[in-house]
């Protein structure tokens, strides 16, 4: 059986389910790394993604996300002249009562008794105005890290937007 499509499980409609106390077995996150280029430079301008809505991005979504805006940027810039950091973790546990199909499934399945559902993923919770990914680089290369974070914005299942964190004075 497939995985449901990610717009099934956007909304925030109940409490967070993180205690692992609770939680036996599901998948870890896909996503490992969080920091890429190079950390310990100091760069003078720095843009971030920052969500408009409130929702649940799956860890397949920031795992694109990363792959894509990396891979843009290292193509571009090289290792050396930027620094990429995703910000958010899914720490939220998705549960989904599997329902049999096919003939006879009616005599063999309990339907929504005791239905607390197995773990079949995790996803982050963002809210109005969190800030998703960032990237610091020099103002020469602004136009590159804006195209970036505006590739890496079409992994994401809610509008975003692009603002200048640091350095408006040397953006013109």
């Amino acid at each position: 059986m497939g995985k449901r499509p990610a717009y099934c499980y956007t909304r925030i409609d109940r409490p967070a389910y993180t205690r692992k106390k609770f939680i036996k077995g599901g998948p870890e996150s896909k996503i490992r790394s969080f920091d890429f280029g190079s950390p310990g430079t100091d760069f003078p301008v720095e843009l971030s993604l920052i969500t408009k809505e409130r929702c649940q991005i799956s860890d397949n979504a920031l795992e694109a996300a990363r792959i894509h805006v990396n891979r843009f940027l290292t193509r571009n810039l090289g290792r050396e002249n930027y620094h990429y950091r995703v910000c958010v973790y899914p720490h939220h546990k998705i549960r989904e009562n599997k329902m049999m199909t096919g003939a006879g499934a009616d005599r063999i399945q309990n339907g929504m008794r005791l239905s607390f559902g197995k773990i079949i993923g995790v996803v982050a919770r963002v809210y109005e105005g969190d800030r998703l990914l960032f990237i610091r680089t020099t103002p020469e290369n602004i136009q590159f890290a804006k195209d970036a974070l505006r590739r890496g914005k079409a992994k994401f299942p809610r509008p975003c937007r692009i603002i200048i964190t640091k350095g408006h004075d040397l953006v013109q």
